[in-house]
């Protein structure tokens, strides 16, 4: 069975394997948590045959493994964290700069939709951080435009797959409303970078932007 999705053809396993990858990068299944095919089969109401396709996939992904007693959770530890936030810091810039150049007015006005989401979203959280799923998608949304308007797959693709990664992590720190505002306003000044087609602003603008999310983030348990 497959169902069609923002015309994508999407099977079962497809779907298995991308509702398992969120809920093991939200926290849902914990770190050295163990599973098995069967049991997932029987929660998720599915054969095994999609559900051990789908774990495969995770397996290639590095966030489970086989550990001879069952499916281990491994997931994204606070090393991983941090080490991918050293590559961001290379790439982002790179991706920023680029996307200056190539930009499109559609995706500077999806970007400046988002941001006013994100805006919407942090003047309505309290302490509690009550919209923090919410502003983390704007976050996430707005990181997403930028790589798709810089021109390269390679990077699109690679960004995307570190970005999704971290969700608990960025969920952790965004749900505190001063950096969740600061976050914003970083945002707001590489938008206008990019709307003003400046790469090397933009560059150093987005740079910035992840070096102060990596430095916020460091205290965060796992």
């Amino acid at each position: 069975m497959t169902v069609l999705r923002d015309h994508r053809t999407v099977s079962i396993a497809d779907q298995i394997f991308e509702q398992l990858e969120k809920e093991i990068l939200s926290g849902k299944y914990q770190r050295g948590e163990i599973t098995s095919e069967l049991k997932l089969s029987q929660e998720l109401g599915v054969s095994r045959t999609p559900v051990r396709e789908a774990l495969r996939r995770l397996e290639q992904e590095h966030i489970i493994k086989d550990n001879g007693r069952g499916i281990e959770i491994i997931g994204i530890s606070r090393e991983d964290m941090l080490d991918m936030y050293d590559i961001r810091i290379q790439l982002e810039g790179i991706a920023a700069a680029r996307a200056a150049e190539h930009v499109t007015d559609e995706q500077l006005k999806e970007m400046q939709d988002t941001l006013e989401l994100q805006r919407f979203y942090i003047e309505r959280t309290g302490t509690t951080g009550e919209y923090a799923d919410d502003i983390k998608d704007m976050d996430s949304r707005f990181h997403e435009l930028v790589y798709e308007s810089c021109g390269s797959m390679a990077y699109c693709d690679t960004l995307l797959a570190m970005h999704r990664k971290m969700t608990k992590f960025r969920k952790a720190s965004l749900s505190k409303k001063s950096r969740a505002t600061q976050s914003y306003q970083e945002h707001i000044a590489i938008l206008e970078a990019l709307m003003a087609h400046e790469p090397e602003l933009a560059r150093s603008r987005m740079t910035q932007h992840v070096i102060n999310a990596r430095d916020n983030i460091k205290g965060i348990q796992e």
